[in-house]
């Protein structure tokens, strides 16, 4: 999402003439051709000599000096909807999720409802502030595709004592994941990442603005061109499990945004092609509970759509070999 604020360009003498929608696509690559589109359309783009709003198609002159605005995000008040959850533990201070794949942590763009949050409102009495009036408990997210733990801070304090965990890297948060290739218990990925410069929707070590991360391998079932393996993060960056083993030559099985799809795979793995979501599941999660100051741990079993295809994986080879 782009960052608010205002931005100005001066068109150079080769975009003489150029479409304003279409030079702006490309000079702002934070904001898509849409998002331009309503921004010049809402009096939001302003060009020398013309009155706003300008038109998407107007054509500029070499010279002139373009100003996009980006305005503030209008705060979404989520609804209380009754979606189903599994509640792991629930308390005065806390409430840990075992999240479905396919639910959003909390709104945004494209998501205004069917949220954790949104269910979160439903099922459970009083949520943290803290995060904001469209994040009510949430500390920290999973991507919409992956399952399993989540801690939910039921009041400000508890927020802020999570929130610190975090940010010091004092919560242990492991995954299962099943990977194409073999990789070996002990195997630390440290590369930092960011926005891919060419894709925006992705995560990359090429990025200009990285952050740390790291990822390591702590336990690895071998199976037959995949392995089964228990990762553990050390810090919590977007999609950075899957965007570490992909890059490591190694993709979680079924993500498709990371190159983990195998159109034809061999007989023993045929299984895989079930998948609808990266066989990614965030199984154990270690924390200190905000009140008793003792360490705290919490598992989610792994759900159906996963532990059918590893039984499958798992099930001795009837194939004959050739």
């Amino acid at each position: 999402m782009a960052i608010p604020g205002t931005r100005a360009l001066t068109v150079a003498g080769g975009d003489d003439q150029a479409r304003l929608d279409h030079l702006l696509t490309r000079e702002l690559p934070d904001l898509s051709r849409s998002q331009i589109q309503r921004l010049i359309h809402e009096g939001h783009v302003t060009v020398t000599g013309r009155t706003p709003p300008v038109k998407p198609g107007h054509r500029v002159n070499a010279g002139d000096l373009i100003s996009v605005t980006v305005p503030p995000p209008a705060p979404m008040v989520p609804a209380a909807e009754d979606l189903p959850i599994g509640i792991l533990y629930n308390d005065d201070d806390v409430v840990v999720i075992n999240k479905p794949a396919g639910m959003v942590v909390h709104p945004a763009v494209g998501h205004a409802a069917g949220t954790l949050v949104n269910a979160l409102l439903h099922h459970v009495r009083g949520l943290s502030g803290a995060g904001g009036d469209d994040r009510p408990g949430i500390v920290h997210r999973l991507d919409k595709g992956t399952s399993g733990v989540i801690v939910v801070a039921k009041h400000d304090a508890a927020h802020r004592a999570l929130a610190q965990q975090f940010h010091d890297r004092q919560v242990t948060k492991d995954y299962l994941a099943l990977v194409w290739g073999a990789v070996k218990p002990g195997q630390t990925m440290d590369t930092a990442i960011g926005r891919d410069p060419r894709h925006r929707t992705k995560m990359s070590s090429r990025g200009s603005r990285t952050r740390a991360a790291i990822t390591t391998i702590v336990d690895a079932e071998a199976l037959r061109g995949v392995t089964l393996a228990t990762v553990r993060i050390g810090t919590g960056r977007t999609h950075q499990i899957r965007v570490h083993l992909s890059e490591a030559g190694h993709a979680i099985v079924g993500d498709d945004t990371y190159g983990g799809i195998r159109r034809h795979p061999p007989a023993h793995l045929r299984a895989v092609s079930q998948l609808t979501r990266p066989f990614l599941h965030a199984w154990r999660l270690t924390f200190t509970h905000p009140r008793t100051g003792m360490p705290v741990t919490f598992e989610a079993p792994m759900p159906e759509d996963l532990t059918t295809v590893l039984a499958a994986v798992r099930a001795p080879d009837t194939h004959p070999r050739t």
